[in-house]
Parts: C-alpha cells; sequence; structure tokens
C-alpha cells in the first residue's frame, strides 16, 4: 500500500484521541502526521517564476499550500505567529522543491506586524504575485453565554483583521494577473453550534472575498475562496477535547476528515493561469458537507 492510500485507511479509522493547550497548534506533536502533499503529486511548471506569500503556512493547509505551490515553481514566504520548528520544516520542504523560502514570525492581526511581513515579501522577491490570506484559530464554548470578549476579539484579529491589513498593503506591489485567495471555511455556510465567533469571521471572510474581487478587477487581479471542511490540521487538537477530535470528520459524506493534500490543489488551481476566468468565487472542499465536529 503506497503512503497515500495509507493516509486514507488511517482517515477511516479515525483519528486517535489527542488534544494540544495552544492555538494554533504544532505539527509535529500530530500522530498520524497529516499529509502535506502526495508523494506522486507532479508539478508541472504552473506558477513557475511567481512569488507567493502564505500566512499562517507553518503548518496544515498553510504548509500544504507552501509545498504544492513550489512543488508548480513559485517563490514562497511564509508568514506564522510563533511555532519556529513547525515553520523551519516548512521551509527545509519547501526549499528540497529547488525553490526559494522566507519565513516571518508575528501577529498579522497587528497592521504594523503586517506592514513588516509585506516588507519583507518585498524586500527579498520584489513582487508579491499570489497572496494566500490562510491564517486562523477557534475557540469552541458549550453554549453562547460563554463567549468571552477577549476570545471573541482575538479570534476577529486572527481570522479577518490579519487578511484586510495584509491585503491592503500587499495590493501596492502585485500587478495584472495576480490572485489573492482567502481561506474561509464550510461553517460560513452552514455555520457551527460551538464556534460562533468563528464561524462569524469566516462568513466575513468570504463577504470580504466577493467584496474585494470587485474591488480589483479592473487591474486584472482575481480574488477567490477555498472552504474547507474537516481537515486534520494542529487546530483541531488544539481545539477540540479528545473525544471530538478522535470523531472528527464523521459526519462528512465520507466519513473521514480530509488531508491538508487534498484541499490544496484548490489553491494551486486558483492561483495558476487555469483559473484565469474565476473571480469572486468560493471552492469548497469538504468530504460532501459538513455540521459539527
Amino acid at each position: 500500500m503506497n503512503d497515500h492510500a495509507e493516509h486514507r485507511k488511517q482517515d477511516d479509522a479515525g483519528q486517535p484521541p489527542q488534544t494540544q493547550e495552544h492555538q494554533p497548534g504544532k505539527q509535529s506533536r500530530m500522530h498520524p502526521q497529516p499529509e502535506s502533499i502526495r508523494d506522486d503529486y507532479r508539478g508541472s511548471g504552473k506558477l513557475e517564476g511567481r512569488v507567493a506569500v502564505v500566512t499562517g503556512g507553518d503548518s496544515g493547509i498553510g504548509r500544504a499550500i507552501a509545498l504544492h505551490f513550489a512543488r508548480e515553481g513559485a517563490d514562497v514566504v511564509v508568514g506564522y505567529l510563533e511555532e519556529t520548528a513547525d515553520a523551519e520544516e516548512t521551509r527545509t520542504l519547501v526549499e528540497k522543491e529547488g525553490v526559494r523560502c522566507a519565513l516571518f514570525a508575528g501577529d498579522l492581526g497587528d497592521p504594523d506586524v503586517a506592514g513588516e511581513f509585506v516588507d519583507l515579501a518585498v524586500s527579498t522577491f520584489g513582487r508579491i504575485d499570489i497572496l494566500v490570506n490562510n491564517a486562523g484559530e477557534q475557540h469552541p464554548v458549550d453554549a453562547p453565554e460563554d463567549l468571552e470578549p477577549e476570545s471573541i476579539e482575538r479570534t476577529f484579529r486572527t481570522n479577518v483583521f490579519s487578511y484586510l491589513h495584509v491585503t491592503s498593503l500587499a495590493l501596492p506591489h502585485m500587478a495584472e494577473g495576480a490572485s489573492i485567495i482567502n481561506t474561509t471555511s464550510v461553517t460560513a455556510a452552514r455555520g457551527h453550534k460551538t464556534l460562533l465567533d468563528y464561524s462569524a469571521t469566516k462568513g466575513a471572510v468570504q463577504t470580504f472575498t466577493f467584496s474585494l474581487a470587485q474591488a480589483v478587477a479592473e487591474r486584472g487581479i482575481r480574488v477567490n475562496a477555498v472552504a474547507p471542511g474537516p481537515i486534520w490540521t494542529p487546530l483541531i487538537p488544539a481545539s477540540f477535547e479528545a473525544d471530538e477530535v478522535a470523531r472528527f470528520g464523521e459526519k462528512t459524506l465520507m466519513k473521514r476528515a480530509g488531508q491538508p493534500s487534498e484541499v490544496a490543489p484548490a489553491y494551486v488551481f486558483l492561483a495558476s493561469d487555469d483559473g484565469t476566468y474565476i473571480t469572486g468565487q468560493t471552492i469548497h472542499v469538504n468530504g460532501g458537507g459538513h455540521i459539527g465536529t
């Protein structure tokens, strides 16, 4: 059985119960390890010579995006909060693809930090061809009354404000033909009874995507979103109780969680010339639908 089939077998059986204390979590502590890219994924130069900026790129979906972009020929700038070991592993994997990778640590919900991040990308590579806003956090609550103002604000700063800050600062360095891709969620469309503020942020991201697409269409810049369902990333054991983690993804039509490797190709499609007539759209990668954990 090849590695890809083995990951599918593990998913069908569910994940072992596990938790992590701090968000957004560390990929190095997960078991089994998420699949970031299939061994048999063959790049064809779809993004050759381009510069891609990926927030939340140290692990999970972000790492998978960075690796797929690299295999398609793009240099990559990875933004992350503070998970340096995971980020360094991402850089190692990206550079093995024969491209360059720069790292930046910091809270992009702070506009000054977001400015430093964009400055690093531009000073290192001279321009930005692809921007992926992907940073995220979530904090489940048992009841709406349990929502804490500090947690709500933090979630919005990471999931919405960082997208607004980085995009507005990056746009002056993006030319005709550039692409912006935002990570939203199935919860934007269907909600989630324990992720109230997170779902609200993802609804905001989806609306931001539609609005931004209209605002920059005349510049020749496309803006789209990808809405993942339950994907096996560090955010999951860092968010839910162990028994919920063990059942994660079982309510999809496919009865399993997805792998980051199954989401990232959607970003490649939207970033590449294959998607030149697509803007203001959302691609749902959710195993056929999902409600709850």
